[in-house]
């Protein structure tokens, strides 16, 4: 999955309807709902405030609203957006005041997709990875060889502590596990042990994809 980089505000104008865009990273309902109530009372004289929001790590929780616009043509384009591009833990709202001119049902359909994709493309993305949190211990003689050798690599070391003896701790996937206990044993001779402590979400720039 991925998340919004920033929030922020992103606007265009179509056929003179002022088509208004903020969106916010959040981590709950109620921090969701909390921003879209700021935004529809700071916009209160608009026409409509229409919503949607993605939540979870897998995306599980997600919401729209049209807000007074004919029924799946704002709140559904627009967490439509969030969906195909994967994003989750993250609100948007789109404040339209009317300038006149009716859109019709596929109009506004678009309108309210491209003003929340518009948005995306200002405001950027970020990866998110889960990985493993494996804790390194090694004895002092070896600890500051392999710290440098650990840093050295494409792995994230987290944080280094020097105890009764050194640990080292790690992040890295899963599916690496094998292979870093491999190399752990090539480099100290078998004299470091690890332990697997927990998992951690990183944010990273985002690969090729929609």
């Amino acid at each position: 999955m991925r998340t919004i980089r920033r929030g922020g505000e992103h606007e265009t104008e179509i056929r003179k309807s002022r088509f208004i865009c903020a969106m916010a990273r959040v981590d709950s309902e109620e921090a969701a709902r909390a921003f879209i109530a700021e935004r529809r009372k700071e916009h209160w004289s608009a026409n409509h405030n229409c919503t949607a929001y993605v939540l979870g790590e897998d995306g599980g929780v997600q919401r729209s609203s049209d807000d007074g616009e004919p029924a799946g043509t704002a709140g559904v384009p627009m967490l439509e957006v969030l969906r195909h591009r994967r994003i989750t833990d993250a609100v948007a709202v789109v404040t339209r005041y009317f300038g006149g001119t009716k859109l019709g049902a596929g109009g506004l359909i678009r309108a309210y997709g491209n003003s929340v994709s518009a948005a995306i493309e200002e405001f950027g993305l970020l990866e998110r990875r889960r990985l493993l949190v494996v804790d390194v211990f090694a004895d002092y003689v070896l600890g500051g060889r392999l710290e440098s050798d650990l840093r050295d690599s494409a792995l994230t070391v987290r944080e280094v502590a020097y105890e009764d003896r050194v640990r080292i701790e790690v992040a890295l996937p899963e599916a690496e596990l094998p292979d870093f206990g491999i190399r752990l044993a090539e480099l100290t001779g078998g004299k470091a042990e690890f332990e697997v402590r927990g998992a951690t979400v990183i944010e990273v720039e985002p690969g090729p994809g929609p």
